[in-house]
């Protein structure tokens, strides 16, 4: 009779589960192999990359994207191990885009062009050999890539002289509040003690990437919904167009009140770190405003951030 009922028992219980296969390494081998060599072909163009950073203090923020971008993948690591590597065709569309893009930059002498070819490389190449479903895992840490890239100087020439009227007029109006006498000019602030050049520095364009950069970081950490998230980067432009307007305008004070030597120099380099940490309580007040009068992010949402 026990002997029955341990055999029935034993029907019963269900065989274990075999343990899911862990993801094969192969295609992700690969992928590391092709991108080192891809790597390689594009060194002088990396080269000239990193010294533009190096060289111009508006784009050294992109010493930060590649690290930031590795560790937005290293986030979704337990997600990317769960997810068959499957390549696809559609990758050979970044990747012409890559070619065609890569060709105009170097028959025109384009660098912005064959910088942007590379990050285009490496999004293709992860959708060909990885497949789509991997890739919208990666998607967001491969496009923040482009925010490395920075502006050519044809954009920043067309764009940055109305950006410095619009600094330039609203720091005027804002020394007129204040008591201090100014007459604008163009570019130019005449004050009792001198003139005050508005330049291409002070237009708001030239920070702008960095802002840009630090509100795309600050929207993913701050991990609300992706409405919100979008209105905090788009809300970075009138933010630099408002702050370098503040520093005009402080150097317009501290020129009127102590001499044209007092807006130069040392200080006024201070002045640039002062303003872009307000640009960033701007953007935690930003943050805070939104938190109370949005409703909350959704698990999925979470979770898919």
């Amino acid at each position: 009779m026990t002997e029955g009922i341990s055999g029935q028992i034993a029907e019963a219980t269900p065989p274990p589960v075999a343990a899911a296969p862990p993801a094969r390494r192969g295609p992700w081998i690969a992928t590391g192999l092709v991108l080192l060599a891809a790597i390689a072909i594009y060194t002088p163009i990396l080269r000239g990359l990193v010294g533009n950073w190096a060289e111009n203090q508006d784009y050294s923020h992109g010493f930060l994207i590649v690290p930031l971008s590795l560790y937005f993948l290293w986030e979704r690591r337990e997600r990317l191990r769960e997810l068959p590597a499957e390549g696809s065709w559609w990758g050979l569309v970044p990747l012409a885009l890559a070619s065609a893009t890569l060709f105009i930059g170097r028959l025109g002498v384009e660098y912005m062009n064959q910088r942007l070819s590379f990050v285009l490389l490496v999004n293709g190449l992860v959708l060909l050999l990885l497949g789509v479903r991997i890739y919208r895992v990666m998607a967001f840490p491969l496009l923040f890539l482009f925010l490395m890239v920075p502006l050519p100087q044809s954009i920043v020439n067309t764009i940055a002289f109305p950006l410095q009227l619009v600094a330039a007029g609203m720091a005027v109006e804002a020394l007129h509040l204040i008591g201090v006498p100014a007459l604008l000019e163009g570019n130019i602030i005449h004050l009792a003690n001198g003139p005050l050049f508005v330049a291409e520095a002070c237009s708001g364009l030239r920070s702008l990437m960095a802002l840009i950069t630090l509100g795309v970081v600050f929207a993913y950490f701050f991990r609300r919904n992706l409405a919100e998230r979008i209105v905090i980067v788009l809300s970075t432009i009138p933010i630099a167009i408002f702050v370098n307007a503040f520093r005009v305008a402080l150097t317009g004070v501290l020129a009127h009140h102590f001499g044209p030597e007092a807006a130069g120099g040392v200080i006024h380099e201070t002045q640039g770190l002062f303003t872009f940490a307000i640009a960033f309580v701007l953007l935690l007040g930003e943050a805070w405003l939104l938190s109370k009068i949005w409703p909350g992010a959704s698990a999925e949402e979470e979770a898919a951030s």
